[in-house]
């Protein structure tokens, strides 16, 4: 079965790694070596059990084009949102024998270094994938 596990960041956050203060403080050039360092980790780990299907990061929000409707046409938005906004910032595809494994996997994120201001609010969502409307429930 495969697995998506999201994880989710806001502009002030991406502006933080930057190294743009803000409300919360800047990262250090070490925190964000860190963080570097353990994804890059994580990532190889995955790839090695055979589990890694796909990740990628996402660039900041500011970056982002948001696509709606408004009677009947589509209506563009171009980013930056409100800065605490969370947005999708990084995902991986996992393919493993449970949903638990899953899990399990995603609670490594939880070992992440970074500011303590970062990892007070971190969290990441597992969620299946389907590959078809029948294996939808509801």
């Amino acid at each position: 079965m495969k697995y998506m596990i999201l994880t989710y960041a806001s502009q002030q956050d991406y502006d933080g790694m930057a190294g743009k203060g803000g409300d919360q403080p800047a990262w250090s050039e070490e925190d964000f070596a860190a963080m570097g360092a353990f994804m890059e980790k994580f990532n190889a780990d995955l790839a090695a059990s055979g589990e890694l299907v796909e990740t990628r990061g996402l660039d900041a929000p500011v970056h982002t084009r948001r696509l709606g409707s408004r009677d009947g046409r589509p209506v563009v938005t171009d980013g930056p949102y409100a800065e605490t906004q969370e947005v999708l910032a990084g995902y991986w595809i996992v393919e493993c024998d449970s949903f638990d494994r899953a899990t399990e996997l995603a609670a490594r994120l939880a070992d992440c270094p970074g500011p303590e201001h970062v990892r007070a609010t971190a969290y990441a969502d597992v969620r299946p994938l389907v590959e078809s409307r029948s294996e939808l429930e509801a």
